[in-house]
């Protein structure tokens, strides 16, 4: 008896410790920083074109942090389902000069941001779907602020809704210091170097 007691105590530990960590990795996830997928022609040559894995902190946008120049991590205002990385290039107030067909004409409009409202465009304007098609974007879509680029993807990627990449980590680069390794995000990419899962 006391054989299956001791069984049942540490199945239930190893529970509790499970449960512990996935609530503690969806309040980070929610609230401070989440990694997140950028690919497509339309942030190049910041991020390239078979995609790159970044991290965002979510902290700016809930403190009024974020500004212009700053890449930041949007809920699509066209399909809330979807998140979009663009720049950031205006806030509430601001104006703004924008080309309005830039493969086809020179031609450009100026707008001011209205109020609770940011621009955002792709850095590759030439193949973006940003404001300059949709307009200012609420400052409620503001999911957060990318600080670090983690990956370089040359792997295989499937699109069903979860993206998974397997292969090797390599790049691994603060966002700004190119040279530099972080120790801090290198701990943070051990953890998940053969399977990444991005929801």
């Amino acid at each position: 008896m006391w054989h299956y007691r001791s069984i049942v105590r540490e199945a239930w530990h190893r529970t509790m410790a499970v449960a512990n960590f996935l609530c503690g990795l969806h309040v980070t996830n929610t609230y401070l920083c989440t990694a997140a997928l950028a690919y497509g022609p339309s942030m190049l040559p910041t991020f390239n074109l078979t995609g790159d894995l970044f991290l965002a902190e979510r902290l700016s946008t809930r403190f009024d942090k974020v500004r212009p120049g700053d890449v930041v991590l949007v809920r699509s205002p066209e399909n809330p389902r979807k998140l979009i990385v663009k720049r950031l290039l205006g806030m509430e107030g601001d104006s703004v000069t924008y080309a309005v067909d830039p493969k086809n004409s020179s031609r450009c409009n100026t707008v001011v941001v209205p109020k609770g409202h940011v621009w955002i465009e792709g850095d590759n304007i030439y193949a973006s779907r940003d404001s300059r098609q949709f307009g200012p974007v609420p400052y409620g879509l503001l999911e957060g602020k990318a600080f670090c680029k983690i990956l370089e993807a040359e792997a295989h990627v499937m699109t069903s809704g979860t993206f998974v990449l397997y292969g090797h980590l390599k790049n691994l680069v603060p966002w700004d210091k190119r040279n530099e390794e972080s120790r801090s995000i290198r701990l943070f990419v051990a953890a998940f170097r053969d399977l990444i899962l991005l929801s």
